[in-house]
C-alpha cells in the first residue's frame, strides 16, 4: 500500500497525540511545499539515511507514438532523481551492518 497523505497525518497524531491535527497539517503542507521550491531552483534535497533527491534536465528530441507511429517533438523538461542512501539500502535488503 502506498503511503498517502491522510494516512501519514493519520499516522503522525496517533505517534503526537499532544500536537493538534491542523498543526501537523500544517507541518506536513510546510516541508511539502520546501521540498517543491527547492527542486524548482535545480537544488538538492539530502536526507541523511533516506536518500537525496536531484532534478535532472532531459533534453529536447523526436520521439515516436507507439500506437500510430508518428514523431512527436518532445520539449525539454525536468525530471526528479532519487539516490536512496547505504542505510536505506542495506534496510531494504536485509543486510547486516
Amino acid at each position: 500500500m502506498a503511503i498517502v497523505k491522510s494516512n501519514l497525518l493519520k499516522q503522525l497524531s496517533k505517534n503526537y497525540p499532544n500536537f493538534l491535527k491542523k498543526d501537523l497539517d500544517k507541518f506536513i503542507n510546510i516541508i511539502l511545499k520546501e521540498f517543491k521550491n527547492t527542486l524548482k531552483r535545480n537544488e538538492r534535497i539530502e536526507l541523511r539515511g533516506f536518500g537525496v533527491f536531484s532534478t535532472n534536465i532531459q533534453k529536447a528530441r523526436i520521439s515516436r507514438n507507439p500506437k500510430t507511429g508518428e514523431k512527436v517533438n518532445t520539449p525539454e523538461k525536468k525530471t526528479i532523481n532519487f539516490k536512496m542512501a547505504k542505510d536505506l539500502f542495506k534496510r531494504l535488503n536485509d543486510e547486516k551492518e
